[in-house]
């Protein structure tokens, strides 16, 4: 089995750029990510793969998972990695560091309503690579389309691509603001005198895929 590993924590040091400073929504089909492949593509393992999130405010974070429904990564005959895209399963949010399975649940039911991902209506979310550049060995820069809510922007990230015999490992570090992704909710740009109650406009994520044969 062929393993990759993403890394996505996102509030690091790599900055994201934006198609449009407006929220344009134009539906995504997510029924074709990950289902083109070639005798060199990389199946993600969506039952071992899995997101860690981290969302902060003033005075605390709180983080959990999310599940990835299914996706591919695209390496050539040279073995360098050249594109890929995974659809992420949005109703699968859990907050894993509350234990008062109360609060735990009420959490949970927040991040997925209006207020932030509204997955009922916005079910899921994804990314596709839309340009790699090798800047050395190991090391790529690595522009990509992220759809949250139907909304789409452009990001840009770095990454390190290590090949171990027939695995390859890949993790990189992305920043990206909600509010961009119309994630407003209590958001400082938006909302004034929210005190304690302030949420920071940048979301973090760990992303941890492993690819199947």
């Amino acid at each position: 089995m062929k393993k990759i590993i993403l890394s996505f924590l996102i509030i690091s040091t790599f900055a994201c750029t934006n198609n449009t400073d407006n929220h344009d929504r134009s539906e995504v089909d997510y029924s074709s990510y990950g289902d083109s492949l070639s005798l060199s593509d990389l199946k993600i393992n969506n039952e071992l793969s899995n997101i860690k999130w981290i969302g902060s405010k003033v005075t605390e974070s709180h983080y959990g998972t999310i599940n990835i429904d299914k996706g591919v990564l695209k390496i050539n005959d040279d073995g360098e990695l050249v594109g890929g895209e995974f659809v992420i399963d949005m109703n699968s949010l859990l907050c894993t560091d509350i234990e008062n399975e109360k609060y735990k649940k009420k959490l949970e039911d927040h991040l997925k309503d209006e207020d932030f991902f509204d997955v009922s209506n916005f079910p899921n979310s994804g990314i596709k690579i839309t340009d790699v550049d090798k800047v050395e060995a190991e090391s790529y820069r690595i522009t990509a389309d992220l759809t949250i809510k139907d909304i789409t922007h452009s990001i840009n990230f770095d990454a390190d691509v290590k090949k171990q015999e027939l695995n390859y490992e890949v993790k990189s570090n992305i920043k990206i603001d909600r509010t961009k992704w119309d994630v407003q909710y209590n958001s400082g740009n938006f909302f004034e005198n929210l005190g304690d109650k302030l949420i920071l406009d940048e979301i973090e994520f760990d992303v941890y895929l492993i690819s199947q044969e």
